[in-house]
């Protein structure tokens, strides 16, 4: 998506100050993307975050209530993103079977850096995604932040590849238990590889992707 100029909308729920609308705004989602890479959400506060800024903590909140949120925001951008790559590369391809498997690609491969965004580093938000996300929706307020909307986006991907499986197999009955347990299967794996590498088969010769591409047809048959 190379010099395309993208918009990304996100929910109003998930922020008190619109950041893409100022440059300290941006600057708070880029540092913020930066140090929660590095240090994890629980060392992260906005007060570390208002001294790389060189500004007072107290203008972090005038975007975002706690860091929290702010999770939620760069949670709900990334899965944004994602969608609008599903768009992407699925358009005017008439083959179900095709935009599935360039679906799973997207949805299982590695990050790259997406010029079309020159504030958001997507390599490092995509890591935040795979180890913090999940601190979203376990939390005591997951049914009240899913009546908001926090989810909407996460879930419209889901939703998206989901209907491609059913254009294949129209009486398959797991579509949504199927693209969600791949996203997270996905992402268990990739946290496997790099820490844990007896618990999985992935190597130079067996990706991610191929797995679950030969899971997901199997399953489809």
């Amino acid at each position: 998506m190379k010099n395309l100029q993208i918009k990304i909308e996100i929910n109003p729920s998930l922020y008190s100050k619109n950041p893409d609308t100022s440059e300290l705004g941006r600057k708070i989602i880029s540092k913020s993307i930066e140090m929660i890479a590095e240090m994890g959400l629980e060392k992260f506060t906005f007060k570390k975050l208002g001294n790389e800024l060189n500004s007072p903590e107290s203008s972090v909140y005038r975007y975002f209530k706690n860091k929290q949120i702010l999770l939620a925001y760069l949670t709900s951008w990334y899965w944004t993103w994602t969608e609008y790559r599903l768009v992407f590369a699925t358009t005017n391809i008439e083959s179900p079977e095709e935009r599935l498997r360039k679906s799973l690609a997207i949805l299982t491969q590695s990050i790259f850096m997406d010029d079309s965004f020159s504030y958001i580093n997507e390599v490092l938000l995509s890591e935040i995604v795979f180890s913090e996300s999940m601190k979203t929706y376990h939390t005591k307020d997951v049914d009240e932040n899913n009546k908001k909307g926090f989810f909407t986006a996460y879930k419209n991907v889901v939703t998206r590849v989901a209907d491609i499986t059913l254009e294949i197999k129209s009486d398959f009955s797991y579509s949504r238990m199927l693209i969600s347990t791949v996203i997270e299967g996905a992402h268990q794996q990739k946290f496997f590889a790099e820490h844990l590498p007896l618990l999985t088969d992935v190597n130079e010769k067996k990706s991610i992707t191929d797995f679950y591409t030969e899971m997901v047809f199997k399953i489809l048959k």
